[in-house]
């Protein structure tokens, strides 16, 4: 089943169990969010990725540059483990892991989340690729994906026990837009998705495609 199809199951649920309300608020953040069009100021196709050195979950330095030093990288912006999008992301791209490393590539998971947090979420999922802790948003914000998350929906998310404050060991509430980058080894982004709106994400076998069509 594709990533699509597993969200739009989800969704579906989703719709038919939580209250009216909470989604009605949901649904006017994101459209809100959206008539911003700050997904405008992120990187797109064409632009080179900023470096960047991240912790793993062992706290470990993981570094860009070092990465495309062996191949194309597939790199993946998520808001974190609470988020069950994210969680269907994750898994989906794990299921095409050992194809992405057949063209030679890297895949790499960012989010907020601090490097315990980022171990729970690895270990939940069975990831066997690198799940890194950008505590403090800097990556996100040099990849222009930053956003603050709508005060209406912070009540929702403490009723849902998502305490982000405790997820991301800060107090901002900032959040990166869901995103996922190939960058090929100049540096240069051969494919990009962005979007504002949490629920859509890009298709793993969309990444693929694009990897099969990159010189190495």
């Amino acid at each position: 089943m594709s990533l699509q199809a597993q969200i739009a199951e989800y969704e579906k649920q989703k719709n038919a169990t939580a209250p009216k309300d909470v989604l009605n608020v949901m649904a006017l953040a994101t459209n809100d969010l959206m008539a911003t069009g700050i997904s405008s100021d992120a990187l797109q196709l064409g632009d080179y990725a900023p470096d960047f050195s991240l912790p793993n979950v062992h706290g470990e330095l993981v570094t860009l540059a070092e990465m495309l030093a062996h191949g194309p990288v597939v790199l993946n912006f998520y808001r974190g483990g609470w988020c069950p999008y994210c969680n269907y992301e994750l898994r989906a791209f794990e299921e095409v892991l050992e194809r992405i490393e057949d063209l030679g590539a890297q895949l790499v998971a960012v989010s907020p989340e601090t490097p315990d947090n980022s171990l729970t979420t690895k270990d939940k999922n069975e990831l066997s690729y690198a799940v890194l802790s950008d505590v403090g948003n800097n990556v996100t914000n040099d990849y222009g994906l930053v956003f603050s998350l709508d005060e209406r929906l912070r009540p929702i998310y403490d009723q849902s026990g998502v305490d982000l404050p405790a997820f991301n060991g800060d107090n901002t509430f900032n959040l990166p837009m869901p995103a996922t980058y190939v960058i090929n080894q100049s540096g240069q982004i051969v494919y990009a998705f962005v979007s504002e709106d949490y629920t859509k994400r890009s298709e793993p076998s969309e990444v693929v495609k694009i990897l099969t069509t990159l010189d190495n």
